[in-house]
């Protein structure tokens, strides 16, 4: 039995809210929120504020419709307010009179335009616990704010989103929306039958309402969504700069916040107007495409040109290198840039703040080598610096984190994410024998850890287990070519784990090919526990009397002889 939420109790509902201890849910698993109950429309009595926010460029008739049907609404008058966004239109709205009780116009703030715009523009005003994006050309049911918004009463990780279907605008006056709204009969105005169904609706039916999508911020569209206003501002609210495909850019940053989506089609609406993909798809879908290929990492099928640079990269790559030895940093780095997934980002933690400015003995420098390693990469625009490791690599889907002594191998990254990616797993630890773990985190995963008040690398790896999962791995999986150390004196040589053959795809089988970097090349692995040698048939031994012995070493070049002696400097 779901609690019900009142002024008397409303601190304790914004503790649900936040995530804390008073949430005494059940964990929501990836995307199934099954464990939430919320109450029956009508049956119950909000707490929350809501702020309904409305951009709008012209089309003053279909704006006086929607807030007609805003003003029927079954949610508290007291509760709700609506900022309408003028976004430069000629002649400027007005409000017309029938209209909720606190209701505004303002204009969008000065310096830019569009949607994306004027909904920051208002959200910046909004003072609702609640913040609902509500689009200009939309007859909502009486009970569509108040369905969606009693989700939010129960956590506050979660985005609603409403139903809507698509109509011809039929001839309707403000007053008839208004009485058939507030009566409960909006298919009395509008006729439903001949309405489209919408492709999202589609989704959600065939995905269990969403609890069984994988990426179900796909069919999070902008007409009518709802969030905290937190949330909304966590991300950092919808990007100005994407004019086509804006809400799906914003959904994708808000999956990987963590939070849970949730479609609601008691919150039904109609959209008045036909969907622009219906009169010119193949031209929406290019406009669209440029735009989500840079932001959206997971749209695999946009980012098919090798070789390019992405504004958010599909990996970061975490390498704490304080103490390590530049050529070693470099391998490490090298490897992962030239590997089979190509769109990564490198990030060096170090104390680089710390390393202190002005006059200084160059070469007797105590930081010498990590001034080096700055200067080496500091102009490298996929390598980063930085002190410490972010919270979240948001809005980049995945992070790995590895030793600087083991590189990746070409074809590690990409192993390891289908390993998550089979099983939706949150996390993947790898144990490297000698070097410490190797891990890969799923951004949405660790998002989730964080919005449901993990705190700590122990709580955030136990909240990742209840959400998402975590899997371990066997090193060979992901370092085929990396050689098996002895784990302990009685094992022997012979007891090794097997090691898989390349793929017949695998770039490595290609003849003539070099080494990749990071792939050992000699029986001496990294931890410097040898690998049992073969039998040279050179070699005299009492099974091979025929050999004369090694062959004598040969003197150590001028050129080796030199730098061992700058090394021991």
């Amino acid at each position: 039995m779901v609690k019900v939420l009142t002024s008397d109790n409303a601190n304790e509902g914004r503790d649900i809210m936040t995530g804390g201890a008073a949430n005494d849910l059940p964990p929501i698993r990836h995307n199934d929120y099954s464990p939430l109950c919320p109450p029956a429309l009508g049956e119950w009595a909000p707490s929350l504020s809501v702020s309904v926010v409305i951009p709008a460029h012209g089309g003053q008739h279909r704006l006086d419709l929607t807030l007609a049907a805003l003003a029927a609404q079954t949610y508290p008058d007291h509760l709700m307010e609506v900022i309408v966004v003028d976004d430069g239109s000629d002649p400027p709205l007005r409000l017309p009179e029938i209209v909720p009780e606190e209701t505004r116009i303002v204009t969008a703030d000065p310096g830019g335009w569009g949607i994306a715009h004027a909904v920051n523009t208002g959200a910046s005003l909004a003072g609702g616990d609640v913040l609902q994006r509500l689009d200009a050309d939309m007859l909502i049911c009486r009970e569509h704010i108040e369905a969606l918004a009693r989700w939010h009463h129960l956590a506050g990780h979660l985005v609603t989103i409403g139903a809507k279907k698509f109509v011809e605008e039929p001839a309707l006056e403000p007053g008839e929306v208004y009485e058939a709204v507030r009566a409960g009969s909006l298919e009395s105005v509008v006729d439903l039958s001949a309405a489209l169904a919408s492709s999202t609706e589609q989704t959600i039916a065939r995905t269990d309402g969403l609890r069984a999508s994988r990426n179900p911020y796909h069919v999070c569209t902008g007409p009518t969504v709802s969030m905290r206003r937190e949330t909304f501002h966590a991300v950092g609210g919808i990007d100005p700069d994407v004019l086509r495909g804006e809400d799906t850019e914003f959904a994708y940053r808000l999956a990987q916040h963590g939070v849970v989506f949730i479609p609601d089609m008691e919150a039904g609406a109609v959209h008045l107007g036909l969907p622009a993909q219906r009169r010119d798809r193949e031209r929406v879908v290019r406009a669209v495409a440029p735009y989500l290929a840079h932001r959206v990492p997971l749209r695999r099928d946009l980012r098919k040109d090798r070789g390019r640079r992405w504004l958010v990269p599909y990996v970061e790559v975490v390498l704490h290198v304080g103490g390590a030895a530049l050529e070693r940093v470099r391998e490490a780095v090298n490897a992962a840039l030239e590997g089979s997934v190509t769109d990564v980002v490198v990030t060096l933690v170090a104390p680089w703040s710390s390393l202190p400015p002005g006059r200084r003995p160059v070469l007797r420098d105590p930081a010498f080598e990590l001034r080096l390693m700055r200067e080496h990469f500091a102009h490298d625009e996929r390598v980063r610096l930085a002190d410490e490791v972010s919270p979240s690599p948001a809005p980049i889907p995945f992070r790995y984190t590895g030793p600087v002594s083991v590189p990746l191998e070409h074809r590690s990254l990409e192993k390891m994410i289908s390993a998550l990616q089979g099983d939706r797993a949150g996390l993947l630890i790898v144990d490297l024998p000698g070097h410490g773990p190797a891990t890969l985190e799923r951004t949405e995963a660790l998002g989730r850890a964080r919005l449901l008040g993990a705190d700590g690398a122990d709580d955030v790896v136990a909240s990742i287990e209840r959400t998402h999962g975590v899997r371990h791995g066997a090193p060979q999986e992901f370092w085929p070519s990396r050689p098996v150390t002895r784990t302990g004196p009685a094992e022997k040589a012979s007891e090794k784990a097997p090691v898989k053959a390349p793929r017949p795809d695998d770039p490595a089988r290609e003849e003539g090919r070099r080494p990749e970097a990071g792939v050992p090349q000699t029986g001496v692995p990294e931890t410097g526990v040898r690998e049992a040698k073969k039998p040279d048939p050179d070699r005299r031994t009492p099974g091979n009397r025929g050999s004369a012995g090694p062959a004598p070493r040969k003197p150590p070049s001028l050129l080796s002889r030199l730098r061992d002696a700058i090394r021991a400097d």
